[in-house]
């Protein structure tokens, strides 16, 4: 339950990144600065954090020993994943993107076995059923919205959706498995930025030429970005998969708590960018998103209690 509780606020804090992303874009800001600068701003922050604990010596000295890795998972977990993310928002709200992007529910429950083929684990299957309960939620809260855009739109939206729903999980996992413990969360996070910066330079090249230099409000937006969802959400989320890592179940649970994003997101619209009463279907499938989330962590709490009662029995 820990580990769901704290997967819970990092929703919260990462709906920032949805709602923001989409105000700069109605702004007229280039999604390649929104990107790009989040990453470029949480590097210092991240150096300070994990410098202040004197444990950047650490990371700069596990990204030497093998560099590869952290140069491919950094580019999948971070890259791969927030600039698709961000790119969406030209082409639906920030509740729609979010809502899209728990693809990544069940993308992560299908990795198991991808991911650990060396100890056979199957997918884990009650994870994967909660999952699509949240799924038809977050498809009745689109469907509205669907209903009114055009093809190409809804493609140049749910594709990179697709993408950045994958990349995620798979990077975070990988990432977990090469640093093996060896690591805390904020050094994870400092080694993954780190990593990740030759892509994010190349990104704001591409936004300095298409579109100049960005604007004082969209670096501000950023930087309230890179905090909240950057910093502040990441470490949150990252910790809590580091709780039940070895953990199928658990660890499909708390990636599901990434569901709290698309009502946090919704209702942050609604409030700061005056955005419409969704319909009430769209709060049907807000009500199926937090059935899911709670029948997540009870499959979590009975599994717990099972175990603990098995482990009693044998001792006994």
């Amino acid at each position: 339950m820990k580990a769901i509780i704290i997967g819970i606020l990092s929703a919260l804090f990462f709906s920032v990144t949805f709602i923001l992303n989409r105000s700069m874009e109605l702004d007229g800001g280039s999604w390649a600065w929104s990107a790009s600068l989040r990453f470029m701003f949480m590097l210092p922050l991240l150096l300070i954090i994990v410098g202040y604990q004197r444990n950047v010596k650490p990371v700069i000295q596990h990204i030497l020993k093998k560099p590869g890795p952290w140069l491919l998972w950094s580019f999948v977990g971070f890259g791969l994943f927030y600039a698709p993310l961000t790119f969406a928002t030209i082409y639906g709200p920030g509740w729609l993107v979010a809502a899209t992007f728990q693809l990544t529910i069940v993308a992560g429950s299908f990795l198991v076995p991808v991911l650990n083929k060396h100890t056979k684990q199957r997918i884990p299957v009650q994870s994967v059923l909660i999952s699509f309960i949240i799924l038809s939620g977050v498809l009745l809260m689109q469907l509205e919205h669907a209903s009114v855009v055009p093809l190409t739109s809804v493609l140049l939206c749910v594709l990179p959706l697709l993408i950045s729903a994958i990349a995620y999980p798979l990077g975070n996992r990988k990432m977990m498995q090469h640093v093996n413990g060896e690591l805390n969360t904020f050094q994870r996070i400092l080694g993954m930025t780190i990593m990740s910066m030759p892509f994010w330079l190349l990104v704001s090249i591409y936004g300095f030429l298409s579109h100049g230099l960005p604007e004082v409000t969209q670096i501000t937006q950023t930087f309230i970005v890179a905090i909240f969802s950057g910093v502040i959400a990441t470490a949150l989320f990252f910790y809590a998969t580091e709780l039940v890592r070895n953990d199928n179940e658990k660890l499909a649970g708390v990636e599901a708590t990434q569901s709290g994003e698309v009502v946090f997101a919704l209702f942050g619209e609604m409030l700061l960018l005056h955005a419409a009463l969704p319909s009430i279907m769209s709060f049907v499938g807000i009500f199926l998103v937090i059935i899911g989330m709670i029948l997540h962590s009870l499959v979590t709490v009975i599994g717990n209690r099972k175990k603990h009662q098995i482990i009693k029995q044998a001792q006994l």
